[in-house]
């Protein structure tokens, strides 16, 4: 990248500011939006964008390209694109644990954690004697339980996975961070995709997939100790045309959330205040799959969409865990 060379460049124009890709939906958003910060495409060229994470300590930012079976590294101070690991066993979604190390849901059927020196370590695999069926979105909560969901679509065809039947119910599970015992937290809902905590972790937002009639975000109550979840309901029923995917929560406890495909006019980034209300809303040329917060503040989404990566500095920081 020179001078000549900026990161937007053979995407578009650059644009007067305010961006007009950054919509103010209610006047909620206002404060959020930076009036001198633009929609930037750092790249192009996977084949399904995933599960981006934010390493601060190393200054780059890791992805998933789940079709090339492979994480992508993106270099803050360079802005180079390499490749991190391949393969991957289908790698999707990612967060880190409190002490700083990669946990990885892996389509191929298990969870992951890269240690320190760079090996893999095993988080869970399967349950009460069967295969895991293609894990897809994870985060970690303060006392350092692993959080995420195992739907099937990996096993679906052999693009994204391992074309195999599915032997355990769609589920949302919970592995304590120290002993790695796993406990089962639900399994009624239909294709548990995205989740995430609300700033203070007593709630957990769950998207559901294949809600009928329309995709949902649900939302939990969490126990107060941490284990176990109850009071499912609906927060966000997002209609026909409405795809929510992966999302994260900023420290005021607005959802920002991957969306689109169903309806082109969508795609992009959604922003749901902590009422439900929709306030803000980010468009990109892709549908968005997933999100996180990252930069030296955690003031910069990265947006995982498509074949590509966005980025986008707001006003506001993403919560821990994320």
């Amino acid at each position: 990248m020179t001078e000549n060379h900026p990161l937007s460049a053979g995407w578009r124009e650059h644009p007067r500011y305010p961006d007009p890709l950054i919509e103010v939906l209610d006047p909620r958003f206002q404060k959020y939006v930076v009036f001198s910060a633009a929609v930037e495409r750092l790249y192009t060229g996977c084949r399904w964008s995933e599960g981006p994470v934010w390493f601060g300590d190393g200054r780059y930012l890791l992805w998933s390209d789940i079709p090339n079976n492979r994480i992508l590294k993106w270099e803050e101070e360079t802005a180079e694109v390499s490749i991190y690991r391949k393969p991957t066993n289908f790698g999707n979604g990612h967060t880190r644990d409190r002490q700083g190390r990669l946990i990885t849901c892996e389509h191929g059927g298990r969870v992951t954690r890269t240690e320190y020196d760079g090996s893999l370590s095993v988080i869970m695999d399967s349950w009460q004697g069967k295969p895991l069926n293609s894990p897809n979105d994870v985060v970690v909560k303060s006392d350092g339980s692993i959080w995420f969901t195992d739907p099937p679509f990996g096993l679906l065809g052999n693009y994204e996975g391992n074309k195999r039947e599915a032997e355990l119910p769609q589920a949302t599970y919970r592995v304590d961070g120290e002993t790695l015992e796993a406990t089962l937290v639900t399994d009624d809902v239909l294709g548990p995709n995205g989740l995430a905590f609300s700033p203070d972790e007593k709630i957990l937002y769950l998207v559901e997939s294949r809600g009928q009639p329309y995709r949902k975000i649900l939302t939990f109550d969490v126990a107060t100790d941490g284990r176990s979840l109850s009071n499912k309901r609906v927060f966000i029923d997002a209609g026909p045309g409405g795809t929510p995917d992966g999302f994260r929560v900023d420290v005021d406890g607005n959802l920002w959330c991957g969306w689109g495909m169903g309806n082109a006019e969508l795609d992009g980034v959604l922003i749901f205040a902590p009422d439900g209300d929709r306030i803000g809303r980010i468009r990109l040329p892709e549908r968005c799959a997933n999100v996180c917060f990252g930069g030296p503040k955690r003031n910069r989404l990265f947006m995982a969409a498509s074949q590509s990566l966005y980025a986008l500095y707001v006003n506001t920081q993403g919560v821990a865990g994320g």
